[in-house]
């Protein structure tokens, strides 16, 4: 693994490890973990947790949740992990590194409240694959897929419980089809737009476990003000 370079959000208040030249969050996973509203003493679960930025934002705005991260890649299970001692946060965030297709309630103390993911947007067989393997198994579906993460959402919610994504948009229609089928009913969505005038790439999307039909659809979130600098919605994401 190369050097780690280190970085802060929230004014300082966490420090972040990533490898400068392997998989590295975007601000996809900022937009989604602001989305993620955890109720108090609730558990949550992220699948595919990377350096752990989910659960280190969703631990820091919430101290009374617990949070559990689930990484298949080592080397970055190793960093999640480090990121969460840290950030003296290991009291609330236990990070374990395995497939997220062979994971069982019994593993982490039963079914969670509240299940995160930013999942691979695209097929293998779709774009050009990144030859970094990190970045690779990020961005194309070469671990686990759409099926894989909805098949293990299901298994841990409880009954009642919440999953919340951030999907690309092209595939709106697969992801709502996907949820419906392991019985997640959307509930709420509101599209991304890099500028006001943009078509939006990427969709916000929750769901719950055995709800009845109906969609709220809030309004379109935007990235980018006309300037280029990020929108003040967007700014307030990085506040703490």
């Amino acid at each position: 693994m190369h050097k780690l370079t280190a970085g802060t959000f929230f004014n300082g208040k966490l420090r972040i490890k990533q490898d400068p030249a392997g998989y590295r969050f975007s601000i996809d996973a900022v937009l989604l973990a602001f989305h993620t509203k955890p109720r108090s003493d609730e558990r949550v679960l992220d699948l595919g947790t990377g350096c752990g930025i989910i659960p280190l934002i969703l631990a820091y705005r919430h101290p009374d949740i617990t949070a559990f991260g689930v990484e298949i890649q080592e080397e970055l299970a190793r960093m999640a992990t480090s990121n969460v001692n840290a950030n003296k946060l290991q009291d609330q965030i236990t990070v374990l590194c395995r497939d997220m297709r062979e994971l069982k309630p019994d593993l982490i103390g039963g079914p969670v409240d509240l299940v995160v993911c930013n999942p691979p947007y695209h097929p293998p067989s779709s774009g050009r694959l990144n030859p970094d393997p990190q970045r690779a198994i990020a961005r194309h579906e070469l671990k686990v897929n759409l099926n894989d993460v909805l098949q293990t959402a299901k298994r841990m919610l409880r009954t009642a419980g919440r999953f919340v994504t951030i999907y690309t948009a092209e595939r709106i229609a697969e992801l709502f089809i996907q949820m419906r089928s392991h019985g997640i009913e959307p509930k709420f969505m509101r599209t991304i737009h890099a500028q006001l005038a943009a078509e939006a790439k990427l969709i916000l999307v929750a769901g719950t476990k055995g709800a009845q039909p109906g969609t709220r659809v809030d309004p379109p979130l935007i990235i980018y003000d006309s300037s280029g600098a990020y929108s003040q919605e967007v700014k307030g994401m990085f506040m703490p």
